[in-house]
């Protein structure tokens, strides 16, 4: 009975440990997802004003 009990408290300890680790993962998303939306929307502000955006490795300027 006391080596159930043990693994009992064992597995508690270890919900609890993965309950604050996927607590600290959805605060990180949800901090990376709202940073994600400022920068599309920044992006689609720069893009209304026709001020250019990045331009990338691969892409020909626009003067060619």
């Amino acid at each position: 009975m006391q080596h159930l009990e043990e693994r009992i408290a064992h597995l508690i300890r270890t919900v609890d440990d993965l309950d604050e680790v996927v607590t600290a993962q959805q605060a990180e998303i949800d901090r990376l997802t709202r940073r994600v939306e400022m920068l599309m929307q920044r992006e689609a502000e720069r893009e209304a004003q026709g001020t250019g955006g990045v331009v990338l490795g691969d892409e020909r300027p626009p003067h060619y």
